[in-house]
Parts: C-alpha cells; sequence; structure tokens
C-alpha cells in the first residue's frame, strides 16, 4: 500500500524499473517524454522500455532460433495480458504495460506489429528490400509504436493515428539514411532495390557505400522523409494542440538529424562520419514550427 497514488497505480519499483530503462538508453525521445505529464510519462516508458526489450532480442548476438522464440515469447506475453487483465503479471515491465494498456486502450495488434518487425529483422537480414516490404517493416518498427504513442498522448482520432503513420515512417527512413554504414556492418541495406538499380548501386550492403549513385539513392529517401515530415506536422495542427507536444519534439528533434544529414551527404569519404545537431538548434527549429 502507498499513501499517495502513483502514475497508473503502479508500484514505485515497477515505474522505476521502465523509467530507468529509458534513461540507460540514452534516446533522443526522452526530451520529449518529460514533458508529459506523469500519467503520460510513465505510459510511455513502458512502450519505450517493450520496444527496447525486444530490440535487443533482435539484435542480439545468441543463435537465430533463440532469438526468434524470444520474440514469439513476446507474442504470448502481450496476449496473455490483454487475455488476462485482471490477474498481475510477474514482471515489473508486463504490470506497467497492463496498467497503460487498461488506462489507454492501447491495440494488442499494435504491439503484435512491433514484435512482428524485429522478426523481420531476426529472421533474415533485410537487404534492398522491395518498395511493399519496406513500407511495411516501416509500419511495424515505426509506425506501429506511433499509433501506441498517440494513445498515450491524448488523441485516438484518425488523425492522430495519421501522424503516427506519417511521423513513424519520417523517423524510420532517417534512421536508415543515418544509419547505412552501421546496417552494412550487420549485413543489412534497407534501401529499396529499385531505387538501387536506377542508380547503378549494388545491392551488397559493403559494396553499396562505395558507390557513386549512393548519393542519389539517399537524396530520393531524404525527399520521401520530409514530405512525411510535412504531413505529420500539417496533420498535427488540426489535432489537439496539447495532445501532439510531445510528438512535435520528437519529430522535430529526428527532422534536424535529416537536415544535418542532407547538408552532410552521403560521399564515401564522409558517411562514417555521424552528423550533430545541438539542442539549440532542435529548440528553435522546434519553436519555429509550433508557432508557423
Amino acid at each position: 500500500m502507498h499513501d499517495k497514488p502513483t502514475p497508473l497505480g503502479c508500484d514505485p519499483a515497477d515505474l522505476a524499473w521502465v523509467e530507468s530503462t529509458v534513461k540507460q538508453a540514452g534516446t533522443s525521445f526522452a526530451a520529449g517524454m518529460r514533458i508529459l505529464p506523469p500519467m503520460r510519462r510513465y505510459g510511455m516508458y513502458a512502450i519505450y522500455a517493450f520496444c527496447r526489450v525486444v530490440d535487443d532480442i533482435a539484435d542480439g548476438n545468441t543463435p537465430l532460433a533463440e532469438r526468434t522464440k524470444g520474440l514469439e515469447d513476446w507474442h504470448q506475453r502481450i496476449a496473455e495480458l490483454y487475455a488476462e487483465r485482471a490477474f498481475p503479471p510477474v514482471e515489473a515491465l508486463d504490470r506497467v504495460l497492463l496498467a497503460a494498456i487498461n488506462f489507454f486502450s492501447l491495440q494488442q495488434a499494435d504491439f503484435d506489429a512491433v514484435i512482428d518487425g524485429m522478426l523481420m529483422d531476426t529472421q533474415t537480414a533485410l537487404v534492398a528490400p522491395d518498395e511493399k516490404t519496406l513500407d511495411l517493416y516501416c509500419d511495424r518498427v515505426a509506425s506501429a509504436v506511433g499509433r501506441l504513442s498517440v494513445r498515450i498522448f491524448g488523441d485516438s482520432s484518425d488523425n492522430g493515428d495519421r501522424v503516427a503513420y506519417h511521423l513513424g515512417r519520417a523517423l524510420q527512413i532517417t534512421n536508415i539514411l543515418r544509419d547505412i554504414p552501421e546496417d552494412a556492418a550487420r549485413g543489412r541495406l534497407y534501401l529499396p532495390a529499385d531505387l538501387l538499380e536506377r542508380f547503378d548501386v549494388p545491392k551488397d550492403p559493403v559494396q553499396a557505400l562505395y558507390a557513386p549513385g549512393l548519393e542519389q539513392v539517399a537524396r530520393v529517401m531524404a525527399a520521401r522523409a520530409q514530405d512525411h515530415f510535412r504531413t505529420a506536422f500539417a496533420t498535427m495542427k488540426i489535432c489537439q494542440p496539447r495532445s501532439m507536444l510531445a510528438a512535435r519534439i520528437m519529430g522535430a528533434s529526428y527532422e534536424s538529424i535529416l537536415k544535418a544529414l542532407c547538408k552532410r551527404g552521403w560521399g564515401a569519404a564522409v558517411l562514417r562520419d555521424r552528423p550533430h545537431t545541438s539542442l539549440l538548434g532542435k529548440a528553435k527549429w522546434f519553436a519555429l514550427s509550433y508557432t508557423s
């Protein structure tokens, strides 16, 4: 028993666990989470902790069969949360997730989509996927997280889902463009096959790093990301402003990364240098975009 109500009605130790997971990861999303009221903030911490755990399973060094089983076990854990909401789970993360599911009416399909996105990375390395496969991957690993997030932010409308659709894809494409060398080292190349073929870029992840046409491929993808950012921010303006504040901060942070990438370019000589963006730059961009 606690003398004072706690966010989501959870044990303080459970809340501390999900919060520490976010802080230890050093995520750029932490700033957006901190501006949320405690109930919503800890709901987001739980979502991020869930994503962190399943991502660590997918990217782990254990045998493929073990990683696949770990992710499939999470499908079962999520199903149990929805089937047995009245029974307290054993793990701290599951308990906070259950509270968030109940309080914010989160959808099981979105949790399952995130896990399925991790399975796409686990069961086979994605190398030069077709456009449909790439879009499905972006929906699962990013937009599904967005759909969970906008409900916690306070918007479960169709427009909220539209923000999740476009902002998720914008963020994931930015991740792809930022992480090309790191992904190549893991045998992955998320750039779509048709663009690689159009600009004569090899589909081998390492060889692609040194192809002159990679610059053109990356700029086409950057333009797509910018279109998604533009649509996401325009849609936020017709949502309740308060419910989109955290999403706007997160989006502004990532759009500044995309702009820095475009300024730097994707030539072989600079590809391994990740751009740095100042917090001041992010804050200035956010203030301008929010008041425009």
